[in-house]
């Protein structure tokens, strides 16, 4: 009777175990926020609420629609990404995964049956597989220290994968014995590069897959020991499969050390599967070559190609390699704008690509016999992603006033059609502010183009505080994108009207307007700058005493030349990560091409006139002028811009008396990732506009 009793306990025990598992488990899933809005304006809390779609894929029979919506949790931190299916059409919505891990790198297996995915439910990132529907879960993968990304052969007969494979610590010796020490010895440079230490590459791996399992017992490493796919941005996009299945196609830039720091020069390189040799197919073309894709015949591939060896943003032209001939085609040539994210239709006739013109993405298509280049749609709206689906191409598209969603682009008239509503009931009940485009003579006579958003329910008969927004890159397009930190809507909707001009530097306005920033930072676009702001303070509902400034990276370092250099007209400033002292920019960065390109060189040769120009105007030098109450915001993991940068600002502003506070964060880098951080961003920012400027 005891021993019964005691049974009985433990059954009870397990049980209460396996339930209490199960409802931690639900916990854990993190779905769509539940609001409850005070206001129709938008806060932070409403900011991170939004389901953010991407990914987007297409079945190989051009009716279904595979995405992945990622919803954050502030109470946990942390965010998770579900699977989603929708027809072409925009009907028959479903939600294919429920778990409380992320889905991610979802593809559809070559004969459509399958929907293969990345996730850490087993402890690493492993490859699952599942129906179409969702059912049938299964890990296929069972590689040690799990994989990165992956993709399917045409055949499906191989898969290829990458993995990190740590680097040999030529050092190993004299660690022996010391488990616990956590010294790091280096000897050469790009030992961190943006946000983490360098202790390992990304490799591209090929292992046999039977159509239930990979089997990697004699998988194959390729292009070992250089880093493939290019970090920090580069994905599963630079790596392809022929449609013969018998070559590999990927970027990488076979460099280390120093010279992988001074260095742009990126490559496309075939390895073949049968032969097991690689092959340099853009051999002596010296900027960024990346994302080959095949044409569907196998007779083409392309891929983006910058000209210029250590000018990270040289126009990103389109190039063509005839597989037969080997003749090489500039396929964008005349075309003064950038190409991304190229994709070939079924014939092999067009390839389609996004593009930035005056502050919108549109999708545009090259015709390979007639080699012209055409638009293809037309708004207020940013596309950074296509995917072909017969007559219909399936866009992610964004903008201003809305998060991303899926549209389905005609490609016989542009016409779009919204077929994801992720955000809808959300949007619904918020007033966006009106964006309005205004173009501006600049002190030098040609015209810019400046973007105005204004609060909800403007009234002109008010007055209203006004930020100019400071872009950072320095190059790169100002555009319709919606941010989830940098987020014209939420500073409208704090009652600010935002001025954000596409100053010199800015993509999207021939490649002559980018690059007159480089080596002059203070010049031109602080003309710029200050014109736009000028020009609306004009305005009779602009608060021209009550002017700010704000800005990240390159547009930090505006906010701090501007703070020793604006006579009076911003009564307060916000600096994100920006460089103040650019001669220890010089040597605290990873990536020295940047620095020799945009600053001119090192600021010990005296010889070099643009380098001495750029260093005699680095913010630091004109603190003796600042006298404006000022905001700083760095993160420590920022590899990019040293955290001492922002610390430096700091103490300069404290020393000279002048008002100013530290948002120092300990785990974010050049970006703000954690929700929690994120909104306590927010809430710092805006307190301090609210503070000087209201």
């Amino acid at each position: 009777m005891k021993k019964l009793t005691l049974i009985l306990i433990a059954l009870v025990f397990m049980l209460t175990a396996c339930e209490q598992k199960q409802n931690n488990a639900k916990k854990a899933i993190i779905g769509k926020p539940v609001l409850t809005l005070t206001s129709d304006r938008m806060t932070p809390e409403v900011l991170w609420a939004f389901g953010r779609v991407s990914g987007q894929q297409v079945s190989p029979d051009h009716e279904t629609v595979l995405y992945g919506v990622t919803y954050y949790s502030i109470e946990q931190n942390k965010g998770n990404r579900e699977l989603y299916t929708v027809d072409v059409s925009g009907n028959n919505k479903k939600q294919i995964t429920h778990s409380a891990k992320s889905e991610f790198n979802a593809l559809w297996r070559p004969d459509g049956k399958k929907i293969g995915f990345l996730t850490s439910e087993s402890g690493s990132v492993q490859l699952w597989e599942m129906n179409p529907d969702g059912t049938a879960r299964m890990q296929i993968t069972n590689i040690g220290g799990g994989i990165t990304g992956f993709k399917y052969s045409p055949d499906w007969k191989k898969i290829l994968y990458t993995k990190e494979v740590p680097i040999k610590n030529k050092f190993a010796p004299l660690y022996k014995g010391l488990p616990d020490a956590t010294g790091r010895l280096m000897n050469d440079l790009m030992y961190r590069h943006w946000d983490e230490w360098v202790d390992s590459y990304s490799h591209i791996f090929v292992a046999d897959y039977d159509g239930e399992k990979v089997w990697n017992d004699k998988d194959i490493m390729i292009g070992q020991p250089y880093q493939s796919p290019l970090k920090p941005f580069g994905g599963m996009e630079q790596v392809n499969w022929s449609p013969d299945s018998k070559t590999i196609a990927y970027t990488c830039k076979k460099l280390t050390g120093k010279a992988a720091t001074l260095s742009t020069n990126s490559d496309i390189y075939f390895y073949n599967i049968e032969t097991k040799k690689t092959k340099n197919m853009t051999e002596g073309m010296m900027g960024f070559d990346v994302g080959p894709v095949f044409s569907p015949d196998g007779q083409y591939f392309a891929w983006e190609s910058m000209k210029r060896n250590g000018y990270e943003s040289d126009q990103n032209r389109l190039f063509l390699m005839n597989l037969k001939t080997g003749e090489k085609i500039y396929g964008s040539k005349g075309f003064d704008q950038n190409v991304y994210g190229l994709i070939w239709s079924d014939d092999s006739k067009s390839v389609f690509f996004t593009s930035d013109w005056h502050s919108r993405f549109q999708i545009y298509r090259y015709n390979v016999d007639k080699n012209t280049i055409d638009k293809l749609t037309k708004g207020m709206h940013d596309y950074k992603r296509v995917a072909f689906a017969g007559d219909t191409l399936i866009g992610a598209r964004n903008s201003i006033q809305m998060p991303t969603e899926l549209y389905a682009v005609s490609i016989a008239d542009g016409k779009q059609k919204q077929i994801t509503f992720t955000n809808k009931g959300l949007l619904n009940k918020l007033t966006m502010g009106k964006v309005e485009e205004r173009w501006m003579k600049t002190k030098d006579g040609k015209d810019m183009l400046t973007l105005i958003i204004y609060p909800p329910h403007f009234d002109p008969d008010r007055k209203y505080p006004t930020l100019l927004y400071c872009k950072g890159g320095p190059q790169g397009p100002l555009s319709e994108n919606f941010h989830y930190r940098w987020n014209y809507e939420i500073m409208a909707a704090n009652d600010y009207i935002i001025v954000a001009p596409n100053r010199r530097g800015v993509s999207g306005f021939g490649q002559a307007w980018q690059e007159e920033i480089s080596g002059d930072y203070h010049g031109k676009s602080m003309d710029d700058y200050l014109v736009a702001i000028d020009e609306m303070a004009k305005e009779p509902y602009v608060d021209e005493n009550h002017l700010g400034a704000v800005g990240a990276s390159a547009g930090g370092w505006a906010v701090y030349y501007l703070a020793g250099h604006h006579d009076h007209r911003f009564k307060a400033f916000i600096a994100h990560d920006g460089v103040f002292n650019e001669e220890a920019q010089y040597l605290e960065t990873d990536e020295m091409w940047f620095e020799n390109w945009d600053v001119g060189g090192p600021y010990w040769d005296k010889n070099n006139k643009v380098a001495q120009e750029s260093y005699a105007h680095s913010p630091h030098l004109f603190v003796d002028k600042w006298d404006t109450p000022i905001l700083i915001i760095h993160g420590e993991r920022d590899y990019r811009i040293v955290y001492s940068q922002g610390m430096s600002a700091f103490n300069a502003a404290i020393l000279k008396g002048v008002p100013a506070e530290f948002l120092y964060f300990p785990d974010e880098s050049h970006w703000v990732l954690h929700p929690q951080n994120a909104i306590l961003w927010q809430r710092v920012f805006f307190d301090w506009l609210d503070r000087w400027l209201k």
